[in-house]
């Protein structure tokens, strides 16, 4: 087991470092949960094998899953991905993994959030998460990192670094009453700039429309690097998205982050909007959580991609805007392999690429100055 620290890292001089630094590893964990991922999961499945193909091209992928389904997850990757035999409620490694952090002396730790499924008894997506819980602190032991357990309940898909003090979340999701009730705003701003060691938080009121995690920073927007960011972008006042973008532009048009810059906005398209069809919500098992509905809007975005390394892997969702979205973004990473993978049965499952993904940043620090 990974060994506990009873410290911080901002007390010993570590931070989060920005998805655009150099990571040594990616993470993923395969879905089989029959109430979310319908056929047994052999939809997701075939997409998580393409996610975790495209970004093993640039960066060594990690899979963890249980005993039962170890044998099914090692003839459908590829040999070059690593699995290990590490048991989780569901696949959302974004949310259930470690949240690594660096200093300049070349040394790596972890943070082990708590985690309740997004919303534990409230409204939480499922009611046992024990198994997700114990993940962080599995994971860095693999990773032969020490382990800051932060004593408060988070996913990693809330937050959003620059790496260089600045981190972006939501009101939405950080302030709702199934995560910490008994914290203030300045209480949980305390625990962020303690744990991740950022300096200042800018807060955007909501995520994405009908996102169930309560919205979630990383399906609205993306750091692209510091002092540039990336937002799903809606051009149709009916829409009711329309409000939530135009709201989230104006507070970030507006914000200077943690080195004083004014942040340049990149605007993604909006895909669909997005249902799910009659097919898409048979051969699910029933579950009092997750109900996935006939004519359900999807909480579809072209933001929930993830940089590693050399490549940008962003989901292809809409054939309409697919095309446009690519060109956004490869204008936007110039001297990255900007590559699109189809995952419309990940995003019927509540998330995407980056919701599925969790990097592990290099034991060295690319710290820009």
């Amino acid at each position: 087991m990974s060994t506990a620290l009873y410290t911080s890292p901002k007390l010993d001089g570590f931070r989060m470092p920005a998805e655009h630094e150099e990571q040594e590893q990616v993470w993923m964990a395969w879905p089989t949960r029959e109430d979310n991922w319908r056929e047994n999961g052999k939809h997701a499945q075939a997409e998580f094998v393409a996610v975790a193909t495209a970004i093993a091209q640039a960066t060594d992928v990690t899979f963890i899953v249980d005993a039962q389904h170890y044998d099914q997850a090692r003839l459908a990757l590829p040999s070059q991905i690593r699995i290990l035999e590490i048991p989780s409620d569901d696949c959302w490694m974004r949310d259930i993994g470690a949240t690594y952090v660096v200093n300049d002396k070349g040394e790596r730790r972890a943070n082990s959030w708590q985690f309740n499924a997004w919303g534990g008894d409230l409204d939480g997506l499922y009611d046992s998460w024990e198994q997700d819980n114990a993940v962080a602190e599995k994971m860095s032991a693999i990773t032969g990192d020490f382990v800051y357990k932060a004593p408060f309940i988070l996913e990693g898909g809330s937050i959003h670094v620059d790496g260089e003090g600045t981190l972006f979340t939501t009101e939405e999701c950080l302030l709702h009453p199934s995560r910490n009730p008994e914290l203030s705003k300045e209480d949980i701003e305390d625990f962020l700039k303690v744990y991740l060691n950022v300096t200042k938080i800018i807060w955007l009121k909501q995520g994405l429309y009908n996102d169930e995690t309560n919205g979630h920073i990383d399906n609205i927007m993306h750091v692209i690097r510091p002092g540039v960011v990336a937002l799903t972008y809606c051009d149709d006042p009916s829409d009711p998205q329309y409000a939530i973008s135009q709201d989230a532009f104006n507070v970030l048009s507006k914000t200077s982050d943690a080195k004083g810059r004014m942040l340049e906005i990149i605007k993604l398209p909006m895909p669909g909007p997005l249902f799910v069809s009659e097919e898409e919500a048979k051969n699910l098992a029933e579950s009092p959580y997750m109900n996935r509905h006939v004519g359900e809007r999807l909480a579809a975005s072209y933001a929930n991609f993830l940089i590693s390394n050399n490549r940008v892997v962003f989901p292809l969702l809409d054939e309409r805007t697919d095309d446009q979205a690519k060109h956004i973004l490869q204008m936007a990473f110039p001297n990255h392999n900007v590559v699109g993978v189809a995952t419309r049965n990940i995003l019927l499952g509540g998330g995407n690429i980056h919701c599925i993904t969790q990097q592990v940043p290099r034991k060295y620090s690319t710290k820009i100055v």
